[in-house]
């Protein structure tokens, strides 16, 4: 089957509304799970998603047609993510300055703030990294254990678990959630 997503854009720059609905459609799943997975938040992947689709919408006249759709999506997905982490990062404070709060409530707050930066930095290790080093350090499985559920040396896992740490922590340093 060929794809037929040159002819949606072109029927949509047409006027032809049910278009965009169709584009929508095909490519809304592969965005939202972008956005959940940067966000590690349903609602904030939900937002993101909806921004994506908008400024496509508005900006779909400068796609190259002559190139696949879909990473020209992720893209703007991955962008609308990143100001919506931003603004996440700038807001945070501002809140916590202006609501007094509970030593008990703030230390849940940081908590659950660390949850959040932890959960999308674990979405973007690789897929083996990540699942080894949650079954070593969430499920408590013993190397050997891992390496017989991932049908793959014990030696291979104990390089993923390691790769999985370095990785999550120069993320969070990174994104300044841990200092240098």
């Amino acid at each position: 089957m060929s794809d037929s997503t040159p002819f949606l854009v072109r029927r949509y720059l047409d006027d032809d509304p049910s278009a965009f609905a169709q584009l929508v459609g095909r490519y809304q799943d592969r965005v939202f799970r972008l956005c959940f997975r940067m966000l590690g938040h349903r609602q904030d992947a939900e937002d993101a998603t909806q921004e994506t689709f908008t400024r496509v919408a508005r900006h779909l006249r400068g796609w190259d047609a002559g190139r696949p759709i879909e990473p020209w999506l992720l893209a703007i997905a991955g962008n609308r993510c990143r100001t919506l982490l931003s603004r996440r990062r700038l807001t945070l404070p501002l809140l916590a300055a202006a609501e007094p709060a509970s030593d008990a409530t703030e230390a849940e707050r940081q908590a659950e703030q660390l949850e959040e930066e932890v959960h999308v930095a674990l979405a973007g290790l690789r897929p083996q990294h990540r699942q080894a080093f949650l079954l070593f350090h969430r499920s408590e499985l013993s190397y050997a254990e891992i390496a017989e559920r991932m049908e793959c040396p014990v030696g291979t896992v104990k390089t993923w678990v390691h790769r999985a740490r370095v990785d999550l922590i120069r993320q969070l340093r990174q994104r300044e959630v841990l200092a240098e």
